[in-house]
């Protein structure tokens, strides 16, 4: 009873949060009086159902997902990798450290501009999705399999448990909360990466491109809209793979 209280006062908030922030969008919008410079949520509404419409919109956003979530996919299994044997062997964690301080550190335009000297614009959101989540998917990960019980790993070893079963009922269950808070942040990174790689690099279909266009002719509305999809698609994709990550925990628990 108490829980689904909860779940109804939080949908509440966040419905209360929307429509605080729509009121304030609009109420800017009326203040500045100018759609060049900001366009109101009535017509970014109206245009993204024009974007809805057209022919090109599905193909352009399944482009840009599927590299940017290629990318991120990438960085999953790299990450997943190399938090193994930063675990496994703790000298390599401080082989590994200065490369993933550099990218965590580095500007995320820096890296865009780099890449473009080697990778054509089709590439480059790929890359730097890949490039943008990995420190984040690699910390959460190595961090999960340092937090894993010393008495756990002395049963495990008291009981000559096989590399796959000491996986499974050993690390996983410590790396679990690690990766799906990693996945959430990585993603999310992912996409605000990709997309800006795509804005400079102009690969053609792209969300980046339409983005690019649209600042170019000052078209407020197109912006607002596609950057209103770009929010969706994105927490869409996130929920959708956590709930997928979730599902597979639950079958390989039911399976033990």
């Amino acid at each position: 009873m108490r829980n689904s209280t909860d779940k109804t006062k939080n949908t509440i908030l966040n419905i209360a949060a929307i429509l605080l922030a729509l009121f304030l969008w609009q109420a800017a919008s009326l203040w500045i009086k100018s759609d060049v410079l900001i366009a109101s949520p009535v017509q970014v509404i109206g245009h993204l159902f024009h974007l809805l419409q057209t022919p090109t919109f599905l193909t352009t956003v399944l482009w840009s997902a599927v590299r940017i979530v290629g990318g991120f996919f990438i960085a999953l299994a790299v990450a997943v990798f190399l938090s193994a044997l930063a675990g496994r062997f703790p000298v390599l964690e401080i082989f590994f450290r200065p490369f993933l301080l550099t990218v965590k550190s580095v500007p995320v335009a820096s890296f865009i501009v780099i890449s473009l000297i080697w990778l054509s614009g089709n590439k480059l959101s790929i890359f730097i999705s890949f490039l943008m989540a990995l420190p984040i998917l690699y910390n959460n990960l190595l961090q999960g399999y340092k937090s894993t019980d010393k008495k756990m790993i002395e049963c495990a070893d008291l009981f000559a448990f096989s590399p796959f079963k000491r996986f499974l009922l050993v690390r996983l269950p410590a790396v679990k909360p690690f990766l799906f808070s990693g996945c959430s942040t990585g993603l999310g990174l992912a996409w605000k990466a990709g997309v800006a790689a795509e804005v400079i690099g102009i690969p053609s279909g792209s969300i980046g491109e339409m983005l690019y266009y649209a600042k170019l002719y000052f078209d407020s509305a197109d912006l607002f809209a596609w950057t209103l999809v770009i929010v969706i698609v994105s927490v869409c994709i996130e929920k959708l793979f956590l709930l997928l990550l979730k599902a597979i925990f639950a079958g390989l628990e039911r399976a033990l």
